[in-house]
């Protein structure tokens, strides 16, 4: 079989590689043939590359190797990297290994090439996954519209460019709206303008809703909240919300220091939604943003380990708070 070397900020399209080399296993003995670990040690490593499948067809093994490359200094001794080396020229046929790196999205980061562990691992079927720049619309538009085919629904080019405008380039949103699209859509298999804005919250919608709750008009906020429930789960505002907050609180801390080019590259924003935004929060302390950020974040935890009696409630009151 093969070695695979899958590593980047955009983790969605990561996950689609690895299910697609899944899919191809035999799905009859999927919890004999397909296994993940996380950073093994030395002599886990090498047991694990040394691998040989039984009579259940071909193996799939998935190394998360995150922590390999989040140390100060190489993670394996010299001679721990030559047996490494050694074992992956005599990987057995029926045995594919993938290698997979996740970047943190929107911090820039990239894996130091000059280690040696990432040297062994270029060597082979290598690919990086870095996430769409917003302003290459292009590149995020025949993404969604390939998606819709495998999913059997085709998307005109103004619902596609609605979605781009709401979502930017968070491929795994854009995956669980295509998902709600074609049930909207039913029987049709094509998407309009008009479903997008039916089923899609839009940044201007949550901008709304926060920009309320700043300036201290919580009621107003509230009813605010209550219409966005029409379209999303609490759960899905929350997420929406969050991320918006992070990127709002990065601008205000780091405006007087960077240009709106440099924000843009560190937010994954436009530049021009950059400076609109800067605008639009320039009498917003960046205090109030925290406690609002902060305040969502407990009560999503609650709802995630179910300590939560009645979600929509306790997103409303950590809104008054």
């Amino acid at each position: 079989m093969a070695v695979y070397f899958l590593y980047g900020d955009e983790d969605f399209n990561i996950d689609l590689e690895i299910e697609k080399m899944k899919s191809n296993l035999n799905q009859d003995f999927i919890s004999m043939n397909f296994q993940i670990y996380t950073n093994p040690d030395y002599q886990t490593l090498i047991s694990v590359l040394r691998t040989s499948p039984m009579m259940f067809g071909n193996m799939l093994i998935i190394i998360n190797a995150e922590g390999y490359f989040s140390s100060a200094k190489n993670y394996f001794e010299d001679s721990e990297l030559e047996d490494i080396e050694d074992a992956l020229k005599n990987n057995p046929e029926t045995l594919d290994i993938v290698f997979v790196v996740k970047l943190p999205r929107d911090e820039n980061k990239k894996l130091d090439s000059r280690r040696k562990l990432y040297k062994i691992l270029s060597g082979y079927n290598a690919k990086e996954f870095p996430t769409y720049k917003t302003y290459k619309t292009a590149e995020i538009s025949a993404w969604i519209k390939n998606r819709g085919k495998s999913k059997g629904i085709s998307l005109e080019n103004d619902a596609t460019e609605l979605l781009i405008e709401q979502l930017g380039n968070n491929l795994r949103q854009f995956d669980t709206e295509l998902d709600k699209l074609k049930l909207v859509a039913y029987p049709s298999t094509t998407v309009t303008k008009d479903m997008v804005k039916v089923i899609c919250v839009s940044n201007q919608d949550l901008f709304n809703f926060t920009e309320l709750i700043m300036v201290g008009k919580k009621d107003k906020a509230l009813l605010e909240f209550k219409k966005l429930l029409d379209k999303k789960h609490p759960l899905e505002l929350l997420s929406a919300i969050q991320t918006m907050l992070r990127k709002w609180i990065i601008l205000k801390l780091k405006s007087s220091d960077c240009s709106a080019y440099e924000l843009s590259k560190i937010t994954g924003m436009h530049e021009f939604v950059v400076k609109q935004t800067l605008q639009k929060l320039k009498n917003t302390p960046v205090s109030e943003l925290v406690k609002l950020k902060e305040n969502l974040y407990d009560v999503e935890y609650k709802i995630k380990s179910a300590e939560s009696i009645d979600m929509i409630s306790e997103v409303e009151c950590a809104i008054i708070r």
